[in-house]
């Protein structure tokens, strides 16, 4: 059997980020656009993102959601703030969809040279006030992006063995 890409075979997620990597508008760009490209149910891509890359206004303005809760995202060279549109009635694959664009989003970012840690420990209230995020929309995921601090690197990454993922069959 082939071995998976390295994109995904080699990704990781550090725990903490190097404070001087500037990220460029361009890999930005790159990373939102492959977050758009994400498959969704019935094509509702129903995920939309507040990006704030460090030093600008909108990094401050989500590091009041993400201190005390993650401060080691906080030397990040970007945080993304990911919300979810609620489709109301039926079945509801927002959460599934949104999941994706970031999936993408962090394959992406692994093709840059970068890297994403995705979290949910954040103020969700706060930054849904803070950026005005009503329903039928939520917050409900956090990446921090950027290159690793110096000296960190995927220890103990593991998985389930791959017969864990059908256990039904």
């Amino acid at each position: 059997m082939a071995d998976i890409t390295p994109l995904l075979a080699d990704r990781w997620s550090p725990h903490a980020f190097d404070a001087t990597h500037v990220i460029s508008d361009e890999q930005v760009e790159l990373l939102l656009e492959a977050a758009r490209w994400a498959p969704s149910a019935m094509n509702r891509q129903p995920w939309s993102f507040v990006v704030g890359v460090r030093d600008s206004d909108t990094f401050a303005r989500l590091r009041t959601a993400v201190s005390g809760y993650s401060d080691w995202a906080l030397d990040a060279s970007a945080l993304v703030l990911g919300a979810y549109e609620n489709a109301g009635t039926g079945p509801d694959y927002a959460l599934y969809d949104v999941g994706q664009s970031v999936a993408h989003m962090s394959v992406q970012a692994e093709a840059l040279g970068l890297h994403v840690r995705q979290f949910a420990t954040f103020d969700h209230a706060g930054a849904a006030r803070e950026f005005g995020i009503a329903a039928p929309w939520r917050p409900i995921i956090m990446a921090a992006i950027g290159l690793p601090a110096p000296g960190q690197k995927p220890e103990g990454r593991s998985r389930k063995p791959l017969d864990h993922l059908t256990p039904w069959q």
